[in-house]
C-alpha cells in the first residue's frame, strides 16, 4: 500500500501564491504518472494538473493555465504544484494521486492511491 501525502495548503489574499507538495511512501511511486485534483464545495472534482513519471510530459487544465506550474524531483518523488496569481475560484480542497502507470490521465479511474488531500482558501 502506498500512502500518499500532501502539504503546503493554506489560507492566501487573492494574487497571492501557494506551493503544495505531495509525496508517496513508497519509491516506486516514482515510476508512475501524479495528478493533482481539486474538489470545491458543490462542483465536481477536477483536474489541474498532471505529469508523467519522468517530467517529460505534463497537463494544467485551461483554467489555471498560466498560473499553476506541475514538477518532481526524480530523486526525492517529491511532486510540486506551483500556484501563483490565486483566485478565489481556487478555493478547494487539493488532492494529490498516483497514476496506475508511468503517465498521467484525464480520468480519475487511472489513479490508484490518493492523498487526503489539503485545503487551500483564496479570500477576496
Amino acid at each position: 500500500q502506498v500512502q500518499v501525502t500532501e502539504s503546503g495548503g493554506g489560507l492566501v489574499r487573492s494574487g497571492g501564491a501557494l506551493s503544495l507538495s505531495c509525496t508517496a511512501s513508497k519509491r516506486t511511486a516514482s515510476n508512475n504518472g501524479v495528478a493533482w485534483f481539486r474538489q470545491a464545495p458543490e462542483k465536481e472534482r477536477e483536474l489541474v494538473a498532471g505529469i508523467d513519471w519522468n517530467g517529460g510530459r505534463t497537463f494544467v487544465a485551461d483554467s489555471v493555465k498560466g498560473r499553476f506550474t506541475i514538477s518532481r524531483d526524480r530523486y526525492s518523488g517529491t511532486v510540486t504544484l506551483q500556484m501563483r496569481d490565486l483566485k478565489p475560484d481556487d478555493t478547494a480542497i487539493y488532492i494529490c494521486a498516483v497514476a496506475r502507470g508511468a503517465v498521467y490521465s484525464q480520468n480519475p479511474n487511472q489513479y490508484q492511491y490518493w492523498g487526503q488531500g489539503t485545503q487551500v482558501t483564496v479570500s477576496s
